[in-house]
């Protein structure tokens, strides 16, 4: 399995996981280090929270290491040119709840639900990707349950870069 992500994507992974390496990773053995001098290691707090400080980090770096070999590289106008596509904000109108909803599709790894980033693999993102304004689509949610939207509008976009990618 891989995740499909944009350069722009791989290229923020790649500076989190240089800067995690080289910067961080000193730092937090230091951190150890020092701590370990405080004396009783079963009683010793502060060495306690900078191991898993420490380990959080080398954590972090195999699942960035792990992404970046394992992703298939996608261009970021990815979609169909006249559909919706990667980035592309959409007015959706949710029938069932009596609502609408802006959303933007983005790759997994920035999806925000809370902030209306919505990934292009999630139910929603896979309904609306390559449909236009006005039509109506179903979205299967899980095998006994889906809804209907209505796609209100589409207003083309870029990848800015300016969307954090999540933390996990």
């Amino acid at each position: 399995m891989y995740d499909e992500l944009t350069q722009v994507d791989i290229q923020k992974l790649q500076a989190e996981l240089d800067h995690r390496i080289r910067e961080l990773r000193p730092q937090l053995i230091e951190e150890v280090r020092v701590a370990r001098g405080f004396g009783d290691l079963s009683e010793n707090f502060e060495y306690k929270a900078a191991k898993r400080e420490k380990n959080r980090n080398e954590s972090r770096i195999r699942y960035l290491e792990r992404m970046i070999q394992t992703a298939k590289v996608i261009p970021a106008d990815s979609g169909a040119r006249d559909g919706i596509g990667l980035f592309d904000r959409v007015v959706i109108y949710i029938e069932e709840d009596d609502e609408e909803q802006e959303i933007r599709l983005v790759t997994t790894l920035r999806q925000n639900a809370l902030k209306g980033l919505i990934s292009k693999e999630s139910p929603v993102g896979k309904a609306v990707l390559g449909h236009r304004a006005g039509d109506r689509v179903h979205v299967q949610v899980t095998e006994d349950y889906g809804y209907d939207i209505v796609i209100r509008s589409v207003e083309k976009g870029e990848d800015d870069a300016s969307l954090p990618i999540s933390s996990y």
